[in-house]
């Protein structure tokens, strides 16, 4: 991971100086006056879902004015429908961040029915996945990298040029801010690698994949919560009996799948003594940022797992 880091950021700053050499307009009379630290006026970006939202602030800080548009408790972002100021929001952006993969559909429609055409970063396409893949890109490690690095440039093409090496500066920080996250992949992926987990919902599997945990989910009982759609009595019989058995070291429990089947079967997993260990879909209103969520729950499966 660690070369893979260094990659990125000396790929960002052969941005900045290819950026430099293009360079922006020298019309400055409609920009907008500099606030905080600063040198140039902030640009509009809108940003989708919450998972990406602290991420592109961090790496924005003042030259921007970031709009989340689905933010914290706000609604299941599968279901969401853009009220007529959620789709204003996306006329006059100079850079949207979408997560893609039919996640956020509503919000690449707004940017095709808005007035203006800001750059868009899609964390789906920079996955290289495919809409009917695991969308929850966000808890792939190398995902969130990535997506920085083309969030930082694509901010510096938008920006005056100015602006460049604030930007730089920014995405240095945050790769500084991401010690403890790598810490904790590090640690589990050491003492975890090859054991079984199983998962009420898929949203950590990217995650767990990227910490070399087996899954051990019921492929009936999988595909269907894949497909939002309801498992026959005989994958749930098949889910319940493989926890009974402790063939999953671990369940992981998404808390924000409705209906009653997780919690039925969090309940069989502590009655046989399986931990169970609860994540989250989009970011806890008191989670602080996108780090401190993740490794709250990188954590919380360590000590589940005896690490």
């Amino acid at each position: 991971m660690t070369s893979r880091r260094h990659s990125f950021a000396a790929a960002l700053l052969v941005a900045v100086f290819a950026a430099a050499l293009v360079g922006c307009g020298d019309d400055t009379a409609d920009a907008p006056e500099p606030k905080g630290d600063c040198p140039v006026g902030p640009v509009q970006v809108v940003v989708s879902v919450d998972q990406w939202g602290d991420v592109v602030r961090q790496l924005a800080g003042d030259c921007a004015e970031v709009t989340t548009i689905v933010d914290g408790a706000a609604g299941d972002p599968h279901e969401f429908e853009p009220t007529p100021s959620d789709v204003a929001a996306f006329d006059g952006a100079d850079l949207v961040v979408v997560n893609g993969l039919g996640y956020d559909t509503w919000a690449t429609d707004a940017v095709a029915s808005s007035s203006g055409e800001p750059k868009v970063i899609d964390a789906g396409e920079i996955a290289g996945s495919e809409v009917g893949d695991n969308p929850h890109v966000w808890y792939d490690p190398t995902v969130v990298r990535e997506t920085a690095t083309a969030v930082t440039q694509a901010l510096q093409e938008v920006s005056p040029r100015e602006a460049e090496e604030y930007y730089t500066d920014r995405f240095q920080r945050w790769e500084q801010a991401l010690a403890p996250y790598d810490a904790a992949i590090e640690r589990i992926r050491a003492g975890a690698t090859g054991r079984p987990y199983a998962a009420t919902e898929s949203v950590f599997d990217l995650m767990a994949a990227a910490l070399g945990l087996t899954d051990v989910t019921p492929s009936g009982y999988r595909d269907a919560a894949a497909n939002e759609s309801e498992p026959a009595p005989a994958d749930v019989d098949g889910f319940e009996t493989a926890l009974r058995d402790r063939k999953a070291d671990v369940l992981i429990d998404n808390t924000q799948t409705e209906g009653p089947l997780p919690q039925q079967l969090a309940d069989v997993a502590r009655q046989a003594g399986v931990p169970v260990v609860p994540v989250t879909e989009t970011v806890p209103a008191d989670a602080g940022s996108f780090v401190e969520w993740q490794v709250a729950q990188l954590d919380a499966l360590a000590a589940a797992l005896g690490l």
